[in-house]
Formats: C-alpha cells, structure tokens, sequence
C-alpha cells in the first residue's frame, strides 16, 4: 500500500492509495460517495487486493487528503469531480498500468461518474453500489424526505453563504464540502430527472453512450438508494449490459445494511464476494 499525489489539470491534486501486485488481474479505481473519505473503504480494498486485483482509492478535491488550505478555497463543483476528478484518476491508472484492463467500483456519486464520465470509455466493467437520482420526491418515508429537503434546500444555502462552504461535519454528515459541490446537489435533487434535467450539462446523452457491463447493487434498507430512485438514474443507460441486484437483508442475515453498510466489514463475509466474484468474471470475459 502506497500513498501518492496525482496533479490535476484544472488545478490542485488528488491524494490516492494504491494496492498494487505484480500479478493483477486488474485495476480497480474505488470512486467514492459524497463526503466519504477513502478510509472508509480500505477494509473493501484491501479484500479485492487479497483476492488478486490492483487497486486504487483517492480523495475528491477539497475533500479528506486531497485539498490544502480551507475547504471554502474549493470552487470545484460536484460535475466537477465526475469529469474532472474521475478523469485524472482513470488517466492516472492507465498510465500506471498500461497492460491490465480497468475497473470500477462507484459508491452513490461514484456511481453517477460510471455513467457520466468521459473516462469511462477505458473501462472494462463497473460496479454502481447505492447509486440513485437523488430526487428528493422518490423518498419513501415522510420523516426522511423532509429531512433532506430541508437540508439541500434550506439549511445548505444558508450555512455556504455563512462560511464559505459546507460544514457537514458539524451536522454529523460526514466531510466538510466545497459550497458549489454542495449548492449544485441540491440544484439537481429539485429537478425531477435529477441531472439529466440540468440545461448545462449533456448528462442524458452521455449515459445513453456508454457500452460496458455494469452491476447496479441496492439495499433494501436504504431510505435513499431505494429501487424507484435507481430506476430513475438508470432510465437514460439503454446501451450498457445492466445486471442489477436488488440486495434483502434477510437474504445474507444482515440486520442493516443502508445507503453507508456494503462497505463495511459486517457485509465483507457476505455481500462482498458478490463484487468480488462478479469483477473477476468481467475480467475472464
């Protein structure tokens, strides 16, 4: 295990971790969720390294490692992170490993840069694990959806207006976020095609280009992640070879799981030789 900082080209760096063996099946870049650290998903990585692939887990800018300063220096914007970021990752490991074929794994806003990436052309496959439209009508339980509108609508604009940024970790939401990250979550999350909605950004089209294979996992305890959301995020992908897993608790004898759990070692015994086993069936392919 390695630490490295890769430049990028807009400006400022990414800090990333790299697994790497001599006898890889593959690389696996880990794209991470909104305001998650790539700490959280060493114990995951290092069970794909165990299981024979490269990987690869980094920091978007102005989150965790990857930023200098004060996070309210950060204008990078959360399209930013899918082009730009997800980009410089890919372009990084491709270099690094011109012989082996590239994998991703995509949590929540890691999923939606599988899908909207330019990058995603040097994939051979991918994993979209609590990937959803983030639309805040598509959330079941009452309680949970007032919750988050007041968040993304009310409390966010204000609290970037009044420090410059958004200080998540104060709500116990986890990473501190650049403001325009921030404010353009929930620009989308009011627009009933979350992104593809967006007059700015070609995100319709690009889903609808991408070719490779994808596994889309849900759980059925995730408020968010819920199979109405993802449904909605994957209505635009007619091209790719989608095998979707819409994952019971009950099934694996998990008592939660949620929108945060696949990552987490209660699920490693269990719910992680799904990804694992599916990766290396890709790579066989």
């Amino acid at each position: 295990m390695n630490s490295i900082i890769i430049p990028v080209n807009e400006g400022g760096f990414l800090a990333a971790t790299i697994w790497e063996r001599s006898d890889a099946k593959a690389m696996v870049i880990l794209h991470p969720a909104t305001a998650v650290v790539q700490a959280f998903y060493k114990g995951f990585a290092e069970y794909l390294f165990n299981r024979g692939f490269s990987v690869l887990t980094y920091d978007y800018r102005g989150t965790g490692l990857s930023k200098s300063g004060k996070v309210r220096s950060y204008s990078v914007s959360m399209s930013d992170w899918i082009e730009q970021d997800v980009g410089c990752i890919t372009a990084w490991a491709k270099a690094r490993c011109p012989g082996l074929s590239l994998l991703a794994v995509g949590h929540s806003v890691g999923g939606h840069a599988v899908l909207l990436s330019p990058a995603t052309h040097a994939l051979q496959a991918a994993v979209m694990v609590a990937s959803h439209a983030g639309v805040t009508s598509t959330i079941k339980q009452t309680t949970e959806k007032v919750r988050v509108w007041c968040l993304l609508r009310v409390l966010a604009p204000v609290l970037c207006r009044l420090f410059g940024y958004m200080p998540a970790r104060r709500l116990g939401l986890g990473e501190d976020l650049p403001a325009p990250v921030m404010l353009q979550w929930g620009r989308w999350s009011a627009m009933p095609g979350y992104f593809y909605d967006d007059p700015d950004w070609d995100a319709r089209q690009r889903a609808s280009e991408i070719t490779l294979p994808v596994l889309v996992m849900g759980f059925d305890d995730d408020p968010w992640a819920n199979p109405e959301a993802i449904t909605r995020l994957m209505a635009p992908v007619r091209n790719a070879k989608i095998e979707r897993r819409e994952i019971r608790r009950a099934d694996f004898g998990i008592p939660a799981i949620g929108h945060m759990g696949f990552f987490r070692t209660r699920c490693a015994e269990k719910l992680w030789p799904v990804v694992g086993q599916w990766l290396e069936k890709q790579c066989a392919d």
